[in-house]
């Protein structure tokens, strides 16, 4: 919607508020100090709306501004990711910007391999989706469930692949060197 379209929409929304709460155009000249041809001309979409003029009848009206100057639409907030395949794994991007804290979505086939660990600039954090997701961080050799989580530094050498007993999908979120997550739990009640 175009800025033209959003403001020639504000006239009709001004009368209709003043008429619903029944207050005439001298009532609200009097509440506003606006002219009561200045508000007739706004109603009628003769005059355009600025904020020095919008505010005082939000005030009068006691609603918030956007109310008068309508929100626009929100556009669809789906992230829609082509997923791309990389050594057999298919991965869903669900950020769209570049740089900061990237989101994948990833799956992993049922297959048997030799874990290459490997080492790089970063932090990630794992969720399991479903599946049973294998884990070489380190000394350590995992096999995580569903519903668990890991979180580690990428300068530690790690891999992370299927254990060969049927798919793996899990939420990965990874960061440059310095962002973590941050998650915020409920402390237990006694």
């Amino acid at each position: 919607m175009s800025t033209d379209d959003v403001l020639a929409e504000v006239g009709p929304r001004l009368r209709r508020l003043r008429k619903d709460r029944e207050v005439t155009l001298a009532a609200l000249s009097e509440t506003t100090g606006i002219s009561v041809s200045t508000l007739s001309r706004l109603e009628s979409g003769l005059r355009k709306p600025s904020l020095e003029l919008l505010l005082p009848i939000a005030q009068a009206h006691k609603v918030p501004l956007d109310e008068l100057v309508g929100t626009p639409p929100v556009g669809d907030p789906r992230v829609k990711a082509e997923p791309l395949v990389r050594h057999g794994r298919t991965y869903w991007p669900l950020t769209r910007q570049p740089g900061g804290l990237q989101a994948f979505k990833v799956l992993v086939p049922e297959r048997r391999e030799e874990p290459e660990p490997r080492t790089h600039e970063g932090y990630e954090w794992l969720y399991v989706l479903s599946g049973r997701l294998r884990v070489v961080l380190g000394e350590h050799d995992v096999v995580m469930a569903a519903g668990e989580a890991a979180e580690f530094d990428t300068r530690v050498p790690h891999w992370f692949g299927s254990t060969g007993e049927g798919p793996a999908e899990f939420l990965s979120l990874f960061g440059p060197q310095g962002e973590r997550m941050h998650v915020r739990a409920r402390p237990r009640k006694a």
